[in-house]
């Protein structure tokens, strides 16, 4: 008998994710034939309790963590041999620069309680595997940066987020301690700069690891990358934005005015 797999991408933010998780929800139907696919939506408690660990290391929200984490895999038909695929960076918590977080500190620790509680109600023959996608520092530091911009009313420039941020933006040595934590289970990652310019973009190293049918990787839609880097000048209007006394609803409808017109120039 085949056993049962499990493979949770995790993270981490601004590494491909929203191109894999497009990718994912745009072939969720075709891929329904040989996967379970489940993304953020799916499973919203397992990824806010994670979060919530994450900014005050509190053992209560590591108890909650699990507790949503065993719900859901219980919630599972364990007699459907079909491969579960997860898919969400917010498991391992916050993105560094929220709530005080600096690093993935608490990753190791929560996807451990992910191991220990899958291996406790899957088959004992379930193959569990780990997928984390990386990116360079630099780059890295840089798109979360524009992320937080775009996100929150961070009003840092980003020399200034560099200097803060660029230290602790070891997502390698981060990856060593998530492989650490959850042996003997497997740990796979891949680099968005190997990954983006392959057919499918970041989702091409998940599917190796999936490995779907010929007959069903053929058939895949591709899609265009998603959430791309913005003009500097755009970052720069954000960060204005922020600085100023909108209210949130305010803010938040002039941040979506200039991001679509940013996107889309001509409409």
């Amino acid at each position: 008998m085949i056993p049962l797999r499990l493979i949770l991408h995790a993270g981490f933010h601004k590494t491909g994710t929203s191109s894999i998780q497009a990718m994912l929800r745009k072939n969720r139907r075709a891929l329904a034939a040989e996967f379970r696919v489940f993304l953020r939506d799916d499973i919203l408690p397992m990824t806010e309790t994670a979060r919530g660990f994450s900014i005050a290391q509190d053992p209560a929200e590591l108890g909650l963590f699990s507790y949503e984490i065993a719900e859901f895999f219980q919630s599972l038909d364990q007699s459907d041999p079909r491969p579960i695929v997860i898919s969400a960076e917010d498991l391992s918590g916050h993105m560094p620069g929220r709530h005080g977080t600096i690093r993935y500190e608490t990753a190791p620790k929560l996807m451990a309680t992910v191991a220990e509680i899958a291996a406790l109600i899957l088959p004992q023959t379930a193959e569990i595997s780990f997928f984390f996608t990386t990116r360079a520092p630099t780059a890295w530091v840089r798109s979360c940066h524009a992320q937080h911009l775009r996100a929150t009313r961070m009003t840092d420039d980003l020399a200034t987020y560099e200097r803060a941020f660029l230290p602790h933006a070891d997502l390698t040595g981060i990856t060593a301690q998530i492989r650490a934590a959850v042996a003997p289970h497997a740990l796979i990652t891949a680099a968005l700069e190997d990954s983006a310019p392959r057919r499918f973009g970041p989702a091409s190293a998940l599917f190796d690891l999936m490995q779907p049918s010929a007959p069903l990787r053929r058939s895949l839609a591709a899609i265009p990358a998603q959430n791309t880097a913005l003009p500097v000048d755009i970052n720069e209007q954000l960060r204005h934005l922020n600085q100023s006394d909108l209210d949130d609803p305010a803010l938040k409808a002039a941040k979506r005015a200039l991001l679509s017109n940013a996107r889309n120039p001509e409409q």
